[in-house]
């Protein structure tokens, strides 16, 4: 038992809708809903996220500073892909309801529904599941910088992560139009908040 919590005030919660806490939703049959210790303050070191996805649909290359997580598959089917960091290699894992998938903290993963409405639970050993999203890495770190590292063009770099939305989620996007307008606030924001930098060149 968690002697932090005073489970005699009258503000402790018991109970939450995961439902009226969406994450990211890129349409009716593709959503994320999660839970944390901000939605419910009695959490210990727990939090989870509620998928559905519909088939091909992806849950963006990522990892998890923070947590390790267990993917459950409630109904339909997923796989599962982590780089193990030891072996440099993809492990690739399918399930169907009832079975799990274990994805170490910090291991670099993506998931795939391989049929409609798929609904699983990842349920995380932390309180709040950061997470780390390739989309972000890809179009928030400078240009200039990447195609330094990397001995590319700086332009071909460019053009090559254009159709790229930070924070992405699932993919792959609606529409494949990629003018500002077409993106979403948070991309503009982004975007924004990064204009007028000065970076090695």
């Amino acid at each position: 038992m968690d002697s932090s919590i005073d489970y005699t005030s009258p503000s402790t919660e018991f109970t939450f809708d995961v439902n009226n806490n969406t994450l990211f939703k890129k349409d009716v049959f593709n959503f994320l809903n999660v839970l944390g210790v901000q939605q419910l303050n009695t959490l210990n070191n727990t939090s989870l996220i509620d998928i559905f996805l519909s088939a091909n649909n992806v849950i963006e290359p990522h990892y998890h500073p923070n947590a390790s997580e267990l993917v459950y598959c409630i109904s339909g089917a997923m796989t599962a892909s982590l780089l193990n960091p030891f072996t440099k290699q993809y492990q690739t894992y399918s399930i169907t309801p009832g079975q799990v998938v274990n994805i170490p903290q910090g291991w670099w993963h993506y998931q795939f529904a391989t049929v409609d409405q798929t609904h699983v639970l990842a349920i995380f050993n932390a309180p709040t599941p950061e997470v780390i999203l390739g989309s972000d890495i890809l179009t928030l770190t400078p240009s200039n910088i990447m195609a330094h590292t990397y001995s590319m063009d700086k332009g071909q770099w460019e053009k090559a992560i254009a159709p790229i939305i930070p924070s992405t989620y699932i993919g792959p996007r609606q529409n494949n139009k990629t003018t500002d307008e077409n993106k979403p606030q948070q991309y503009v924001d982004d975007m924004n908040h990064y204009e007028g930098r000065e970076y090695i060149n």
